[in-house]
């Protein structure tokens, strides 16, 4: 297959690093990079900690530092994709516009999922985009009462975020710990009794039963009869791939875009970044979508020189990394790599639980599949590496006992 010509569907950390690694590769033919928003690509962790503090102003979020021309690029921004055409290998863009490519990589990325009994008042946001987190700014800027509805990573890092500026929030969670799906109930407790170290009004197992006001957000009613005053509601329960746009089209979607170990979804046509689900070999071929940065940035590199290698015939190794994903919180630096769950086994190591510094290590069958970290990053790293290299669960545990 010869590329001519590629277009980058979504301009954000993997399709940017798509198209830097396909000039850096050598291609050297037309290439387009298609974006939603109108802003250039940029940085979305700062949006619910250091932008939305107020420490940073956008600017300091922009990915790519220096201009733009060495790329080459036709920028398409403020224009969303709204259908895929592989037989006449074209995009049609909002407003009909249609363009052709041989080679096409899909990085739409996510959105946040809503809750339908949510009514559309004012002062009622989720958090994905740079506008998004200005117009929260803005309201944590006049003293906003917040609730934030969910306690996962984004909406326990606007948790702290809004603590640090010492204002009121509420954080409601219907599960029995935060996040306990992913981490079990140990660390979820470990995770809840942060927030309310640091002063959040934090209840879980509790469901809201609607959103009040007179036009604007006013007060949360819960199932209980109870309500709280509220002048910001965030929603915060997760994300779902951005798929919409495919539907029509003959890709396979299965909880974002189904591709193979190298990444490819069709010939041709590669997705990277939170939409891309893949069986990564390094866990048994266990098909797995990755929401974080770290992903988005080495899928958005591995899928542009994929696409190049397979279009000229060569073999592509499968993509076979160690999951790894970060939040802040008061102070904490709380790091995952792996891929674990509650069945698996836990030891914490290197501190206590109830500590601000330990790591949990995970295992499954004697093998050593995941690590969780509080503020321990050296001793993190050196476990993602040992994941990487498929060490049993008892070594991992002799390290823990040697290691500083």
């Amino acid at each position: 297959m010869t590329l001519r010509s590629i277009v980058v569907v979504g301009a954000s950390l993997a399709g940017l690093r798509a198209v830097e690694t396909l000039r850096r590769e050598g291609f050297d033919g037309r290439l387009a990079l298609v974006g939603a928003e109108p802003h250039l690509p940029y940085d979305r962790p700062p949006l619910s900690k250091e932008l939305l503090s107020g420490e940073w102003e956008h600017d300091r979020t922009v990915l790519r530092k220096q201009p733009y021309d060495d790329l080459d690029l036709e920028l398409r921004l403020g224009t969303a994709a709204t259908s895929l055409d592989l037989t006449a290998r074209e995009v049609e863009l909002v407003g009909g516009t249609k363009i052709g490519f041989d080679g096409l990589v899909i990085a739409t990325g996510s959105t946040p999922r809503t809750l339908p009994s949510v009514p559309a008042l004012d002062g009622v946001f989720t958090l994905r985009t740079l506008d998004d987190c200005l117009a929260i700014r803005e309201r944590l800027d006049a003293g906003a009462r917040v609730v934030v509805i969910g306690a996962g990573f984004i909406g326990s890092e606007v948790a702290a975020t809004c603590r640090k500026r010492g204002l009121a929030v509420t954080v409601l969670e219907a599960l029995p710990q935060p996040m306990v799906r992913g981490v079990g109930e140990r660390i979820g407790a470990r995770l809840g009794a942060l927030h309310v170290e640091e002063g959040v009004d934090l209840r879980l197992g509790v469901t809201f039963e609607a959103v009040e006001g007179d036009g604007r957000v006013e007060r949360i009613r819960l199932a209980d009869g109870s309500t709280i005053p509220c002048d910001l509601l965030l929603v915060a329960v997760g994300v779902r791939p951005e798929t919409r746009w495919l539907e029509s089209c003959e890709l396979v979607l299965d909880d974002g875009v189904l591709c193979d170990e190298t990444l490819h979804a069709a010939p041709g046509v590669v997705a990277a970044g939170d939409l891309c689900r893949w069986p990564n070999a390094l866990f048994d071929g266990e098909v797995m979508r990755l929401e974080h940065w770290t992903n988005a940035a080495e899928q958005g590199v591995f899928a542009a020189r994929s696409l190049l290698r397979r279009a000229a015939g060569e073999s592509v190794e499968p993509f076979a990394p160690v999951p790894f994903v970060w939040s802040d919180q008061y102070g904490v630096k709380i790091q995952c790599a792996g891929r674990f769950g509650p069945s698996d086994d836990l030891e914490i190591t290197h501190g206590e639980l109830t500590d601000r510094q330990f790591v949990a290590l995970f295992g499954r069958h004697d093998r050593l599949v995941g690590a969780l970290g509080f503020s321990r990053p050296r001793h993190l790293m050196q476990y993602r590496r040992m994941i990487a290299e498929r060490a049993s669960f008892t070594d991992a545990l002799a390290h823990a006992r040697t290691a500083d």
